[in-house]
């Protein structure tokens, strides 16, 4: 796995600046898309902070997107907060809700390890997903809840335009969070806890504790996410939480590249825009998303984020030549000398 938090930050700013001139001129169909991809970003990289950087493979984060998608969906429609300038506020209490949860689900997935934490939060995923459906005085059931309209706080968020800035720049500064986090000393733990956590606990290191922290703040990224998720779409359902997206995030993780915070949105950016392209061509899209994914767990074990040192590995090694052979001989001379 890759471990190189933001190697040029200056690079991904240039792409994020970009985005905002460019985007606009795109169509409005674009725009959605990209805005879509955007969110889906926040949460692929939730993902990487535990599959990357601590090596827990989730297969539960869209409960922490479902969450924060009826925590404000709820809060619009029944008390009509959140739909004005108080939308910040939204936002933090869409977060706060998902650490929550997160706080009650890590106390029991974070016990275990490998592929028993994935079961563990694919089941208790499923328990979210229940409720949505089973809990209809809260949730409306599998009717879900309709947002009948954007917040409005100076500039008019229901323009698909404004809306996309303001995914750009959580967007943003989730990336700029994230990247300072991994790169502190508690970062720097989870990457030890990542490699050998049977090391780090002989060195002193709580790495339940750890693990748990990172849980939770996973937990926090996804409901933000999930609040924005549910006025992108303008309804928040039982189909929010399904098992399915948890698995689109995962995947979209693999794909772009564990372990580097960018590989997330990257892998994101490609799944959702081929998908919609493949979706407008042939009726078996399916297969040739499930193909690039097998193909990428095959030949690209580090994702997309992995071609530019799969690409200098091979040039130093064409590089070596008869030289670098020669240079080989000697090691094993003196081993025989020896």
């Amino acid at each position: 796995m890759l471990s190189k938090p933001g190697k040029n930050p200056l690079l991904v700013v240039a792409v994020l600046v970009a985005l905002g001139v460019l985007v606009p001129f795109m169509g409005p169909f674009v725009i959605l898309l990209v805005t879509q991809a955007l969110i889906f970003g926040i949460l692929a990289m939730s993902v990487d902070l535990l599959l990357g950087y601590t090596g827990l493979a989730t297969m539960g984060q869209a409960a922490f997107l479902g969450i924060g998608a009826y925590t404000t969906a709820i809060l619009a429609t029944r008390f009509g907060f959140g739909l004005g300038c108080d939308y910040g506020w939204a936002i933090l209490l869409g977060m706060l809700a998902g650490a929550l949860v997160a706080a009650v689900f890590g106390l029991f997935a974070v016990r275990a390890t490998g592929v028993y934490f994935l079961i563990i939060t694919l089941a208790l995923g499923m328990c979210v997903w229940g409720l949505a459906i089973r809990w209809n005085a809260v949730t409306g059931g599998d009717n879900g809840i309709n947002l009948l309209s954007r917040p409005v706080c100076g500039v008019a968020l229901s323009k698909d335009i404004n809306f996309f800035y303001l995914a750009l720049g959580l967007m943003s500064a989730t990336m700029g969070a994230l990247w300072v986090l991994v790169r502190s000393p508690f970062g720097r733990s989870l990457l030890g806890i990542r490699e050998s956590e049977t090391r780090m606990k002989m060195l002193g290191y709580n790495t339940w504790l750890h693990k748990y922290i990172a849980y939770i703040l996973s937990g926090a990224c996804g409901g933000m996410a999930g609040v924005l998720w549910a006025h992108l779409h303008g309804i928040v359902a039982p189909e929010t939480v399904i098992l399915t997206t948890s698995v689109d995030a995962l995947l979209m993780v693999v794909l772009g590249g564990p372990g580097t915070l960018v590989g997330g949105p990257i892998g994101t950016a490609v799944v959702v825009f081929l998908r919609e392209f493949l979706s407008t061509k042939v009726t078996w899209w399916q297969y040739v998303l499930g193909g690039v994914y097998v193909m990428t767990i095959l030949f690209l074990p580090d994702g997309l984020m992995g071609i530019p040192a799969r690409l200098r590995q091979r040039r130093s090694k064409g590089g070596n030549g008869a030289g670098g052979a020669g240079r080989a001989e000697k090691p094993a001379a003196l081993a025989s000398r020896v």
